[in-house]
């Protein structure tokens, strides 16, 4: 598993515009057998930067059965306008430092 972490800076006008473009996305990630999980966060502390996480089954995964799929143009249509906006899209490793209660 790997995990990709995108980090957007939206400005609150088109924060909601942006969190409805997530809720039609979604749907695409759900279809995609290689999408593992996924969570849109807001920082509670600076509430115009976001955070998606989105869990892989590889980074070939992503990049080759998501990207290459018939799933991935409607998740690009529905975020596309927001792309602009990401300050990082990363893959990281998951290491065995982790806890969930």
């Amino acid at each position: 598993m790997i995990v990709e972490y995108i980090r957007y800076k939206i400005a609150e006008a088109r924060a909601q515009a942006f969190e409805a473009a997530y809720v039609t996305a979604q749907d695409s990630l759900r279809a995609s057998p290689h999408c593992l999980g996924f969570e849109l966060s807001r920082c509670h502390d600076a509430p115009d930067h976001y955070i998606l996480r989105i869990q892989w089954d590889s980074a070939e995964g992503h990049m080759e059965g998501f990207r290459k799929s018939a799933h991935f143009p409607p998740f690009l249509a529905a975020i596309r306008p927001f792309i602009p906006d990401i300050e990082e899209m990363r893959h990281y490793d998951v290491t065995a430092v982790q806890w969930t209660r």
